[in-house]
């Protein structure tokens, strides 16, 4: 049953806020000195669009094949990682799953912390950079910089300096007429899509209240190894070090905080919460917090409560919720209550396979998508979230994007020193609300 009620109050305003951003994030189809994108796209002089990727785990993996998989001429040709075992792994499974897709001789393949600058210049059109997230700006700044078309997995950094570096290639990227994906795939997915524009369009009423779940157990663990280095441990183990992976509100809970930005059409204003770590405790657990409560304040004085918590045994709940004066909304399950009642019941392609077919299509045609503005603005919802769990204190956004704070190690090797060393027990520091710093 459609709502055909015009939107109110604030939400007009709001929506008013998200078409006009919206439009800015699109940008135009020609290049700078007016060559045409379509014409310009193609390294190797034909239609087949060539593709690079940065960072083989199995999220570099999938996102590959997705791209792939995508209309047209496309062809795998060139791979970088850290590890060559994580290179040469998914290296084969590709092969396998697309024979004549996948053409990555060895004088393709690059290994080390400075193997993105190579695999770059390989003669590729479409960058995939699929790395633990700590590493995102500084690949994202350098495939701008050749003229590259991206697909960057979210987050897209782990700090404040990572965002506002991101923010400024984005607008290099634009003037530039290149093409940028981001993978908070939500934003491709049909029933969140048509879910979001009727609760834009009034479907319960002027929204007040918001909420936002990743709630679930703890993933993957990697455990260290006998002759590994400090820093050769972390990169194994990423997901439990900030300047790796931002802590799993940044990694993960991003995109329930992205649907809520999306559905406001603006990031908030404000955020205090609190966290800590009282069941994942071990040495391999580094120093991330494994339960954040946050409440984040909008520019009107309307909030969202968010909830993340890696805990077995607990309540498990992924999605986003809506509270508004004429009805409910759960947003992930598409069903709106209240005085004009609805469920999706259309289609449901893939959406992590739609959001690659969308930015091809883009290139394509010659009209390149670009959404690394939102994307870094909704990285920087769950950082300003976790610099308020971390501090236990009320944080600001303008405060929090301006913060100094660079998690980044001093120098990028094997032999060098992360930014967190472990203690003579093997135990990390791990942050102290009301004592650690965050801005």
């Amino acid at each position: 049953m459609q709502n055909d009620q015009p939107t109110s109050g604030k939400n007009a305003e709001s929506r008013r806020r998200f078409m006009k951003t919206s439009s800015a994030w699109i940008a135009g189809g020609t290049l700078a000195g007016g060559l045409s994108l379509s014409r310009a796209a193609h390294a190797g002089g034909d239609d087949t669009l060539r593709i690079a990727l940065i960072g083989c785990g199995g999220r570099g993996a999938g996102a590959a094949a997705q791209a792939l998989q995508t209309k047209g001429g496309v062809k795998l040709v060139a791979m970088a990682d850290a590890f060559r075992d994580n290179l040469e792994g998914k290296l084969k499974g590709l092969k396998t799953q697309f024979p004549d897709r996948v053409d990555v001789p060895e004088q393709r393949r690059f290994v080390g912390f400075d193997a993105y600058r190579d695999v770059i210049d390989a003669g590729v059109d479409v960058v995939i950079l699929a790395t633990p997230p700590g590493f995102r700006p500084i690949h994202f700044e350098a495939a701008v910089q050749a003229n590259k078309h991206v697909f960057m997995e979210k987050p897209v950094a782990v700090d404040a300096p990572g965002v506002r570096k991101v923010l400024e290639s984005a607008e290099e990227s634009k003037r530039k007429g290149l093409a940028v994906g981001v993978g908070l795939q939500r934003r491709h997915q049909a029933k969140y899509i048509e879910t979001i524009r009727r609760l834009q369009d009034g479907a319960v009423g002027d929204m007040l209240l918001f909420r936002a779940y990743w709630n679930g157990n703890t993933p993957w663990v990697r455990r260290r190894k006998p002759g590994q280095t400090e820093m050769e441990y972390q990169m194994r183990n990423w997901y439990f070090f900030n300047w790796l992976c931002g802590d799993h509100i940044v990694e993960q809970h991003i995109h329930n905080l992205d649907v809520i930005n999306w559905l406001r059409g603006e990031h908030p204003a404000s955020a205090g919460g609190m966290g800590g770590r009282q069941v994942r405790t071990g040495k391999d657990h580094g120093e991330i917090f494994d339960h954040h409560f946050v409440e984040f304040t909008y520019a009107d004085g309307s909030k969202m409560f968010s909830q993340c918590r890696h805990m077995p045994g607990c309540w498990q709940h992924v999605g986003e919720h809506v509270h508004g004066t004429r009805g409910t909304a759960n947003i992930g399950n598409s069903n709106i209550e209240g005085s004009s009642p609805w469920r999706y019941r259309g289609p449901s392609p893939d959406p992590y396979q739609v959001e690659h077919d969308d930015l091809f299509a883009s290139i394509r045609g010659g009209h390149p998508v670009n959404e690394a503005e939102y994307g870094a603005h909704s990285t920087m919802t769950a950082i300003l979230g976790r610099m308020a769990t971390y501090s236990g204190r009320i944080v600001t956004w303008d405060e929090a994007i301006q913060s100094q704070i660079s998690t980044a190690p001093e120098r990028y090797a094997f032999d060098a020193d992360p930014p967190t060393l472990p203690d003579d027990q093997g135990r990390y520091p791990v942050p102290v609300p009301g004592v650690t710093e965050v801005v």
